[in-house]
């Protein structure tokens, strides 16, 4: 039950997902989360090196559309001016807004990556719909409420699987 949680690649941040480690593993597409992902939860807007790796992904044509769990508002005033598909309300970890973005970039689970900075929405939500998951360090520390809650059962589980040698990297 809880290998669902298990990321396929654990990273530091975004930067280090480059066009060409995806292409080696076949990928065409990302889906990924928002906040404390792209940017800190706070951040409302893209910063200069965000707007650079969606450029770089662009121009590689690698496709990228974002998912979060936040409101219309937060997330349009995100992705528009980077003319990013996005679904806003997404209920991660259910599978339909990972279903919806995979059809709608018009490729297949196997040619999409699904990043994120939480086991409980993104990790778990890209394994359950099948997709390769990469694990990201959230940006910054603070949470809103919810996403605290669910750091607290995300520690738990880390913990477990460091245990059981399932995973190596540090928090």
């Amino acid at each position: 039950m809880l290998k669902r949680f298990l990321p396929n690649q654990h990273v530091q941040n975004i930067f280090e997902i480059t066009p060409d480690s995806l292409k080696q593993k076949g990928i065409k597409g990302i889906i990924t989360d928002l906040d404390n992902t792209l940017v800190a939860w706070d951040v409302p807007e893209a910063t200069p090196e965000i707007i650079e790796w969606f450029r770089l992904m662009e121009s590689n044509d690698i496709k990228v559309t974002i998912i979060s769990n936040n409101n219309k508002k937060r997330v349009r005033l995100f992705s528009e001016p980077l003319k990013t598909p996005f679904v806003y309300k997404a209920r991660k970890p259910l599978s339909k807004a990972f279903k919806k973005a995979v059809t709608d970039m018009q490729l297949r689970k196997d040619e999409v990556v699904v990043i994120g900075d939480q086991l409980m929405t993104d990790v778990l939500g890209g394994n359950n719909a099948g997709f390769y998951t990469i694990l990201v360090v959230p940006i910054v520390q603070s949470d809103g409420v919810w996403t605290k809650l669910n750091r607290r059962m995300e520690r738990r589980i880390l913990s477990w699987m460091r245990k059981k040698g399932m995973i190596t990297w540090k928090e």
